[in-house]
């Protein structure tokens, strides 16, 4: 469904918006993902998941593929109606 990406990166804009959400919460939310969408299918690939971090929260994050085949995670949350439906949950 997705690229095995080398190393998952958090963007530290996400823990100053969401203090409650911390780096290993969105690595694990991705890890654990039960639906991941291409938003672009073409370069650079841009993800779409929801996945339950350590916490038990529902996630929605948003990532980039970069060129050295690391993910870097820009956007992530508790899991919205709108995330659910695009992902088709």
């Amino acid at each position: 469904m997705f690229a095995d990406f080398d190393d998952i990166t958090v963007s530290p804009r996400i823990h100053e918006k969401h203090p409650e959400i911390e780096d290993e919460d969105v690595i694990m939310a991705w890890k654990n993902a039960i639906a991941i969408r291409n938003r672009t299918y073409s370069p650079p690939d841009y993800y779409a998941a929801a996945g339950a971090d350590s916490k038990g929260r529902m996630l929605e994050m948003v990532g980039v593929e970069l060129e050295d085949n690391t993910l870097r995670i820009f956007h992530a949350l508790k899991l919205r109606d709108e995330m659910r439906e695009e992902l088709g949950l």
